[in-house]
């Protein structure tokens, strides 16, 4: 019997770091491929809220718990404090433009798309690969971030392949855009 050949090492010494900078870490990050959502709620106070992320994830399946992260400075954070509800809209690839609309600061980001009503009135998207609509189950203070879990309270999924992100490019199934 033969041992297998030694291949390269998994890291490299030059490629480790020992400080992490956020930038460093940021790039890092960006190697992972995520999907892209766009997470909603409803706000008593300004209606509509809707925002571009790629920090969702799967954290339990007894009970069904997603979750996603939020920055604290960012805008979107008292409605999504105050929301007993929220939708993630996984994207099909074809709703690249919704994407960098609710990534964009315009007022206007609900004008474009088929929306309805979920749960707790949190709106939910026509069209996309996944929508999860859940209940806040809690909130969770992560360094500048806040995570947000969710207890799914209804689900729906499609055969559409989805909208991916990568080393700061959106990417299909099939190649770069």
């Amino acid at each position: 019997m033969t041992a297998p050949a030694a291949g390269p090492p998994l890291l490299e010494a030059a490629t480790t770091e020992t400080l992490v900078s956020p930038l460093r870490l940021r790039e890092a990050l960006g190697r992972f491929a995520t999907g892209v959502t766009i997470i909603t709620c409803l706000d008593s106070d300004i209606g509509r809220v809707g925002l571009t992320a790629s920090s969702f994830n799967a954290l339990s399946l007894e009970p069904p718990l997603v979750l996603w992260s939020l920055r604290r400075e960012s805008a979107q954070m008292p409605a999504f404090a105050r929301a007993e509800h929220f939708v993630v809209n996984v994207l099909a690839e074809d709703q690249l433009p919704l994407s960098r609309r609710f990534a964009s600061r315009r007022d206007d980001k609900f004008d474009e798309g088929d929306w309805l009503p979920g749960e707790g009135g949190a709106p939910v998207l026509a069209g996309c690969a996944a929508v999860f609509e859940c209940e806040t189950f809690s909130r969770q203070d992560a360094g500048d971030h806040v995570l947000f879990i969710g207890h799914v309270l209804a689900l729906a999924q499609t055969a559409l392949p989805p909208l991916v992100y990568h080393a700061g490019h959106y990417h299909g199934l099939g190649g770069t855009f």
